[in-house]
């Protein structure tokens, strides 16, 4: 993805149009035999809601997907859902709900000549990890699910895979030409330094590693945790960013919203990486370029989230909900540098 596409790129670039909350209760009852109390969700770029059924308290989402997303995209993530149904059941994700007709997902137009694609899914309740006190046994639980996701992803393929995603860190310097939105001299360097060394250390060495299907957004704020045992991660959430991409890609994403913001910002990042490890083995070579693909990550963040909220101020408080603390946590990853933390992976996996 250039950064002319990337600039084009309407899922990111254009918001959602608002849809009529008696024609969303009216599809849910329609297709779903759902009626009951209905709230609207945050969300990046679909329209999300949340479902209570009057007859049971059962509760759902309904996703309506963004217009610019085609069918193909979203079936990327309905068939990733109903594969880890089967590889591996046990999995925090949300399942599937079928029509009354049988379907994963149908496609409608609210009347704007804009068709979206619909599924709703079940509804995963827990307390929001930003919410919960930290610990390092909660973040090693982190590690393994993460790693047993990638595991029971591991032999999906779908075509959508290999399509531009705007959030592909694989394509990281796509971002590059945002960097013109950041207005102080001395973070656009920053950015821009951390881009600079992501296409020459990092991108040619993951052209040679294991690629397949990976979430792509395992952040905190994509993640449940047990109101009653909060070292427990009870829910993974939101698969719409899913890419094929080399598997390290979903720990360095991970990883970077893990990364301190003092004088050790690894501190934390490498118990992650070891518990991630034990579970999937990563080789010399994801070790090598882990530190680079976490940086530039950062500046993603940074990149496309500052672009965004001066597009839709309206939405700029979610928008830029990780901006300080991204900008802080780069700057102190770029204070350790590159080869000091990479000796530092590479100690604690022992290779």
């Amino acid at each position: 993805m250039t950064n002319a596409e990337f600039a084009d790129a309407q899922v990111l670039s254009e918001a959602s149009p608002a849809l009529d909350d008696a024609w969303v209760r009216e599809l849910a009852r329609e297709r779903y035999g759902i009626e009951g109390e209905m709230k609207p969700l945050t969300g990046e770029r679909d329209r999300n809601y949340r479902l209570e059924r009057a007859t049971d308290g059962a509760r759902f989402m309904l996703k309506i997907s963004h217009p610019a997303e085609t069918a193909l995209v979203a079936d990327f993530q309905t068939q990733a859902l109903l594969h880890l149904a089967t590889t591996d059941p046990g999995l925090p994700v949300q399942r599937i709900v079928p029509t009354r007709e049988g379907a994963a997902s149908f496609i409608c137009d609210p009347g704007d000549g804009l068709p979206r694609v619909v599924r709703l899914f079940s509804y995963l309740p827990g307390l929001p990890l930003p919410e919960a006190p930290r610990t390092p046994r909660q973040q090693q639980n982190l590690a393994r699910m993460l790693a047993r996701l990638d595991l029971a992803l591991a032999g999906f393929e779908h075509p959508a895979g290999e399509l531009p995603l705007p959030w592909d860190l694989q394509r990281a310097d796509s971002v590059r030409g945002l960097l013109a939105h950041i207005a102080e001299p001395e973070r656009r360097a920053l950015a821009a330094a951390a881009l600079d060394r992501f296409e020459r250390d990092a991108r040619p060495v993951l052209r040679t590693l294991p690629a397949q299907p990976i979430h792509n957004d395992f952040n905190i704020y994509n993640l449940l945790v047990d109101p009653a045992d909060t070292d427990r991660i009870a829910a993974i959430l939101d698969f719409g960013d899913m890419v094929r991409a080399p598997c390290i890609n979903d720990l360095a994403v991970a990883a970077a919203y893990q990364a301190g913001t003092g004088d050790d910002p690894l501190a934390a990042i490498v118990p992650l990486v070891a518990a991630y490890h034990a579970v999937r083995p990563l080789s010399t070579a994801e070790a090598g370029v882990l530190f680079d693909l976490i940086t530039a990550r950062l500046v993603m963040v940074v990149a496309i989230s500052g672009w965004r909220a001066a597009r839709y101020p309206e939405n700029a408080p979610y928008l830029l909900r990780n901006n300080p603390l991204s900008w802080a946590r780069l700057q102190a990853c770029e204070r350790v540098g590159s080869a000091a933390a990479t000796a530092a992976f590479r100690r604690a996996l022992k290779l």
